[in-house]
């Protein structure tokens, strides 16, 4: 048996019989004995059983060390590159550029494959290692190696890290029609303040629609996410919640939104996920505007943070969000109402951009999901 306490509930399943039996194995004949160190042993092997549950991308374990970290991601600063990673198909991603971050300025995209780090490969490291190693001290250089799967192609890019501030939400006037655009860009903490100006200024402007984009929205707080939905509908819910033994528990829609009259359209993509997928499913589910571009990520799982005894953390995906009318979104996604695939060379137009443009240039633009989104509404941009 294995020198280790063998603690918790007495009931341990007899395949734990052979996890000892390696453990022992390890100890006695492994050549290295410096490697021996039964912390990181410990950490890899609770990797390994989170793993395996194959919720890919969302249920983690923590380090002391990466706890600290994660609790600073979602109060809106800390410094880096600016962009939301992820794993897909077992490889690190770029999910998303924050708009206007070092990393987009640099033409970093969604879809990017990270290869390298400074020149250490890290595609077999987790994830939260591979952010530890791209964040670091304001104007630090970091350098990338990419792989554009799209382009088939690998690229070097290297960034000045910065602070990294989100704003949750922007806006412009779309040229040549009466429709806003508002970009969110994620559910942080000032989210539902962003959107309620965005909202109140577009109208003021003479907004007679709107065009809410949650493309490569990776997500951020619940209770953000609930808030914002609301803004946009007047009763129902925004999403359920179901447990481990399917148990369903419905969160309803907040009364007084700014926006619940106002023609709509939101433009999603596969770097849309979590809180910006519970967004996309309640207004499909309520019928209140249609849904354009491509299907979003699928991140439908709650993480639940256990802490364990030594300061590190399970981040457990313990209940699962579904739409209002009973959608599963963890790997199914959310799928639009009107599929328009962007092409890869085309850049998502954010507001900053939209506030520069002629009527003429807007029509001639490579983002087909925004025209077509106007389209729908009935706008077509015009040189009046």
């Amino acid at each position: 048996g294995g020198a280790l306490w063998r603690g918790g509930s007495g009931e341990e399943p007899e395949q734990f019989g052979v996890f000892w039996q390696a453990w022992d194995i390890v100890q006695q004949n492994f050549v290295d004995r410096n490697a021996l160190d039964p912390t990181a042993m410990t950490y890899g092997a609770i990797r390994g059983m989170v793993a395996a549950l194959g919720d890919e991308g969302h249920t983690a374990f923590l380090t002391p060390e990466e706890r600290e970290r994660q609790q600073s991601d979602l109060s809106g600063t800390f410094s880096g590159i600016g962009a939301q990673l992820g794993i897909r198909d077992q490889l690190p991603v770029i999910v998303a550029p924050f708009d206007g971050s070092p990393a987009d300025q640099a033409g970093v995209k969604a879809g990017d494959i990270i290869i390298k780090v400074d020149g250490e490969d890290v595609t077999t490291l987790p994830l939260n290692e591979i952010v530890a190693k791209i964040r670091g001290p304001e104007g630090t250089e970091v350098t990338l190696s990419l792989l554009r799967p799209d382009e088939n192609r690998s690229l070097e890019v290297t960034i000045t890290r910065g602070e990294i501030k989100v704003p949750a939400a922007s806006w412009a006037m779309i040229p040549g029609t009466q429709v806003a655009l508002i970009r969110l860009s994620q559910f942080s903490a000032n989210a539902l303040p962003d959107v309620v100006r965005s909202v109140n200024e577009a109208k003021q402007a003479g907004a007679e629609a709107l065009i809410v984009d949650v493309r490569n929205n990776p997500g951020g707080l619940l209770e953000q996410a609930i808030s914002v939905t609301s803004q946009f509908l007047k009763d129902g819910n925004v999403l359920l919640e179901e447990d481990a033994q399917g148990r369903r528990k419905a969160y309803a829609v907040e009364s007084g939104g700014v926006a619940t009259d106002l023609p709509l359209a939101v433009l999603i993509n596969p770097g849309s996920a979590s809180s910006a997928e519970i967004f996309a499913g309640a207004i499909q589910d309520h019928g209140r505007g249609q849904l354009v571009g491509e299907t979003t990520f699928g991140t439908g799982t709650v993480l639940q943070p256990y802490i364990l005894d030594d300061g590190s953390a399970l981040l457990l995906g313990t209940r699962q969000w579904l739409t209002p009318n009973g959608r599963l979104i963890r790997k199914q996604g959310i799928s639009p109402d009107v599929a328009v695939e962007l092409p890869i060379e085309a850049d998502l137009l954010t507001p900053e951009e939209v506030k520069r443009m002629t009527a003429e240039e807007l029509s001639a633009s490579a983002d087909t999901q925004m025209l077509k989104a106007l389209e729908l509404l009935g706008a077509r941009p015009s040189a009046e």
